[in-house]
C-alpha cells in the first residue's frame, strides 16, 4: 500500500512515520523545496527515534527507502490513499484537497481535520464517495485510536477500508458521522475551555485542575496539559468553529485568546499553561 501526505509538519510527518511503521509506502509532499527538506529532516529524525526506543524493528535503510519527500503532488498519482495534514484553516484545507484531487484521481482521500465539517470540504469535490476524515490525534506514535468521520456521500466501501487501514496501524478506528467537532473534539474542547475558564477565575492552579480529573476520573493527562500538547492555537481554532455551529457555550475564554496572542502555544512553542523546560518535563 502506498499513502500520501499532504503537509509534513509534526501532524503529517507523524502519520507519514505510522504508516511507514506498518509496512507502507509514503509521500510526504510539502509546498515548496524549503519546506519539503524540513518535513524530511522531522521524519527522519522520527524514524531514528522509534528505532532507538525499540518500537520497530526494520532498520532505518529499510525505511528511508520506503518514503519520499518533495514539493510535487505527482508523487500521489500511484497512491492508495491520500491524508490533507494542513492546517485546520478552511481556504487551507479546500484547496489542499483539490490539489490531490486533481493528482490522485484513483486513490481514497481523507482530511485530518479536527472540528471542520466533512461534507463542507466534500461539496466542492468531484468525487465526494471516495472522501472521509480521519482525524489522528497528536502526538500520532503514542496514540491509539484514529476517528473515521463519515460524511453523508462517502462510500460504505471506503468506510470499511478506512476501518482496515486504522487498524493495520495498530491503532483502533472510532467511526462517527459528520457533525461539529465529530465526537472527540467537541468533548474534548468542552472539558478544556471550562478548565480555561475555571483558572482564569481562579478556582484552582493548572496543576491541581489536571489532578482532579486524572486522580478524580481516571484521566491519564488532565485538561490543561492536553491543551498544552494539542496547541493552544489549534483548540482555539477549534472552539471558534464549534461556537459558530453550536453556539456561545463553546466561546473561547479571554485567557485562552490572550496566551495564543502572545504567541504561547503550548509545548511546541515552550509555554502555554505550563512551562515546557524539555519534552516530556514541564512545570506550572
Amino acid at each position: 500500500m502506498k499513502v500520501g501526505v499532504l503537509g509534513g509538519g509534526r501532524m503529517g510527518a507523524g502519520i507519514a512515520h505510522a504508516f511507514l511503521l506498518a509496512g507502507c509506502e509514503a509521500a510526504i509532499v510539502e509546498r515548496d523545496n524549503a519546506s519539503a527538506d524540513a518535513a524530511a529532516h522531522r521524519i527522519r529524525d522520527i524514524i531514528a527515534r522509534s528505532i532507538d526506543r525499540g518500537t520497530t524493528d526494520r532498520g532505518a535503510d529499510e525505511l528511508n527507502a520506503a518514503l519520499s519527500v518533495g514539493h510535487d503532488a505527482a508523487a500521489f498519482a500511484t497512491c492508495d490513499l491520500v491524508i490533507e495534514a494542513v492546517p485546520e484553516d478552511r481556504a487551507m484545507k479546500a484547496e489542499a484537497l483539490s490539489r490531490i484531487e486533481r493528482t490522485a484521481p484513483d486513490a481514497a482521500v481523507a482530511s485530518n481535520t479536527s472540528a471542520i465539517s466533512i461534507d463542507d470540504l466534500a461539496a466542492p469535490l468531484a468525487r465526494p464517495d471516495r472522501f472521509l476524515g480521519l482525524h489522528f490525534f497528536n502526538p500520532v506514535p503514542a496514540s491509539t485510536m484514529v476517528e473515521v468521520v463519515v460524511g453523508a456521500a462517502t462510500a460504505p466501501a471506503v468506510v470499511d477500508r478506512a476501518r482496515g487501514w486504522v487498524e493495520m496501524l495498530g491503532k483502533t478506528p472510532i467511526v462517527v458521522r459528520d457533525s461539529p467537532g465529530f465526537a472527540s473534539s467537541r468533548l474534548g474542547v468542552a472539558l478544556a475551555l471550562e478548565a480555561i475558564r475555571m483558572l482564569e477565575s481562579g478556582v484552582a492552579s493548572a496543576e491541581d485542575i489536571d489532578r482532579a480529573m486524572e486522580l478524580g476520573y481516571r484521566h491519564p493527562m488532565g485538561p490543561l496539559r492536553t491543551t498544552d500538547i494539542v496547541g493552544l492555537d489549534v483548540r482555539l481554532g477549534i472552539a471558534e468553529e464549534l461556537q459558530a455551529s453550536l453556539g456561545e457555550r463553546f466561546a473561547p475564554p479571554a485567557l485562552l485568546r490572550r496566551l495564543v496572542a502572545e504567541g504561547k502555544l503550548g509545548r511546541k512553542s515552550g509555554e502555554g499553561f505550563y512551562t515546557w523546560e524539555r519534552p516530556g518535563q514541564e512545570t506550572p
